[in-house]
């Protein structure tokens, strides 16, 4: 009876240990989850007027180009129709949120003078979030995705927002760091569509 007894605890202390290795197994198995909002790092958001070291007013833009979500190529970089603002933005930055109503009203208001290209970080961000980002805004505006951070480099990128604004020769009229209020993006938009340089935000 004793043997029996010494038998059954060895055939659950058996099935236990299998037990715990599947579930060490399945561990170590798994993917990895994709990152929340949460575990991305947040930049230092500043004030519009900041100093960083990004590309200079005069200069020719860098050129690039970009797809969007539905392959439409926008490209920058030399004589354009009309002038564009590049709107650099990422979805947890705050200043990117309080900006983003007024940006999306004026470059409906402007459409037919001003581009404006939207281009979210992605690199910094979480895609689901940007896109969650665009479709609470409602932003009607080309939006891309620099899924590497290249562009954003490219630029000499360091906070969000970054709206830099190219004239129709393009050159880079203005670098602003930080959200603008609805009445300095007012004059910002109203300047380039007049061809005439826009006053210092701030």
């Amino acid at each position: 009876m004793r043997a029996v007894k010494i038998r059954n605890w060895l055939v659950i202390a058996l099935v236990a240990l299998l037990c715990a290795i599947a579930v060490v197994q399945n561990i170590r198995t798994q993917p990895a989850a994709a990152p929340s909002p949460e575990a991305i790092p947040a930049m230092e958001q500043q004030s519009a007027g900041a100093t960083f070291e990004t590309v200079k007013a005069g200069a020719a833009a860098p050129a690039f180009s970009l797809k969007d979500e539905d392959g439409n190529a926008y490209a920058v970089g030399g004589p354009r129709s009309k002038p564009v603002i590049l709107n650099f933005w990422a979805s947890w930055c705050g200043p990117c949120q309080e900006e983003a109503p007024a940006l999306n009203d004026l470059a409906a208001k402007y459409k037919d003078a001003v581009d404006v290209y939207g281009i979210n970080v992605t690199s910094n961000d979480y895609k689901p979030n940007a896109e969650r980002f665009v479709r609470k805004y409602g932003l009607t505006f080309p939006v891309m995705y620099d899924r590497t951070g290249d562009i954003f480099d490219l630029y000499h990128g360091a906070a969000y927002p970054t709206n830099v604004l190219i004239d129709t020769q393009g050159r880079i009229v203005e670098v602003i760091i930080g959200a603008l209020t609805a009445e300095e993006l007012e004059q910002k938009f109203a300047a380039l569509a007049k061809g005439v340089k826009p006053d210092k935000a701030g």
